[in-house]
């Protein structure tokens, strides 16, 4: 497998979202008809589309928002949300500050340290709105914010890193045991992220309600310009899509594979479903509401690193609500908004039902997918020849 690319060594050709196509069905289905329903523990979710755990996109008010149209925004709790009692200020210098200053400013408002009881906190202001309430934090806070959490009235945990797997090795500072934390948990617990069969299916042994795809492709990330690291969201998918396969054969338990990043636009979304995945995970796209707190500016979750930014503050706008991303109706052309209109719309026409039969959709490789007939789009900077 994999294409020599010098004496003694090969690599593996691997695909993103502008690599392929989706193939329409023989049958037709009409959209309104179709069956978007995500399962994660017990909670069954009818937007399977999430919002990103990144302090430009869920605040308690836009997971509250969120959650009422049927759908599920994550809260980093180690963001600014747990660091200031009042974050709007800190928002505010933020999005002000120059791109030169950008970086810097945020190590500097990330140097505050974490309240606990702000943790609590939010978790029970986004519950009192009678809606679900997710948080995220890294391996080494997990056990004791996890403890927080759902004491607090959480409704699902994700413990979310740059790369997860289950042998990490340090001597610095205690690993998670990835296998006791989510047996000890009473609630949901989702690992992230990771991008290869073998580490998918280590993961999934330890008993996750769901998996995160994908290293380094988001808007605001610079992972893989910064370490090298990534491989392209389509095979991503499609190798941990195989491991949970594989690992539903071996146990009969089925653990949902999310896909994280790389997506802004609703034929990304309708391929990372095709590719294997069961639910996504979006920011940038969020980041564009008018309920979203980045004020048009979105930020990598490692942009405030002290020592190692591997994120960036990138300038989205703001262009709708949070009902127009999802539900529309579309003001814009480009695909950026009616995300859940574009998914059902292409599983109508792909003539698949529900997410598991999305999953086998026929797929071509397809690069010219994008640019074929569409030079004035291209020329005029509208449609898909916008940016």
């Amino acid at each position: 497998m994999g294409m020599w690319i010098g004496r003694n060594r090969k690599a593996r050709v691997t695909y993103g979202f502008d690599d392929i196509a989706l193939v329409p069905g023989d049958i037709t289905i009409n959209p309104n008809e179709v069956d978007t329903t995500f399962e994660l523990g017990k909670h069954k979710i009818k937007v399977p589309i999430l919002a990103s755990a990144m302090d430009g996109v869920v605040d308690v008010n836009f997971a509250i928002a969120m959650g009422k149209l049927g759908g599920v925004a994550v809260l980093n709790l180690e963001g600014v949300q747990t660091r200031y009692k009042e974050p709007g200020e800190i928002l505010d210098k933020i999005a002000s500050a120059t791109k030169e200053e950008a970086t810097h400013l945020t190590q500097q408002v990330y140097t505050e340290p974490i309240k606990e009881e702000l943790v609590a906190q939010r978790v029970r202001e986004i519950k009192a709105a009678g809606v679900l309430c997710a948080v995220s934090a890294i391996p080494q806070r997990a056990e004791r914010f996890g403890a927080i959490a759902q004491e607090a009235g959480c409704d699902i945990f994700v413990v979310q890193s740059t790369v997860s797997t289950v042998r990490h090795i340090s001597s610095e500072y205690k690993t998670l045991d990835i296998a006791a934390f989510c047996k000890a948990m009473k609630i949901p617990v989702v690992i992230g992220n990771t991008v290869t069969y073998s580490a998918t299916l280590d993961l999934m042994q330890c008993g996750p309600a769901a998996i995160l795809v994908g290293v380094g492709p988001g808007a605001a990330c610079t992972t893989r310009g910064v370490l090298g690291l990534g491989v392209p969201q389509v095979t991503a998918t499609v190798d941990c899509a195989a491991a949970r396969d594989h690992h539903f054969k071996q146990t009969g338990r089925y653990c949902p594979i999310i896909t994280d990043g790389g997506m802004s636009k609703g034929g990304d979304i309708c391929k990372a479903f095709a590719c294997g995945a069961d639910a996504v995970m979006i920011g940038s796209a969020f980041a564009r509401c008018k309920e979203a707190p980045g004020r048009g500016f979105h930020w990598g979750m490692a942009t405030p690193h002290a020592n190692l930014p591997r994120g960036t503050r990138v300038r989205v706008g703001v262009t709708g609500t949070v009902k127009q991303i999802l539900f529309g109706p579309a003001e814009l052309d480009d695909g950026s908004q009616n995300l859940m209109g574009a998914l059902m719309t292409c599983m109508g026409n792909v003539g698949k039902k529900n997410i598991r039969e999305f999953q086998e959709t026929d797929i071509i490789i397809a690069p010219a997918i994008k640019t074929e007939g569409k030079v004035f789009q291209t020329v005029q900077g509208v449609g898909m020849g916008s940016k």
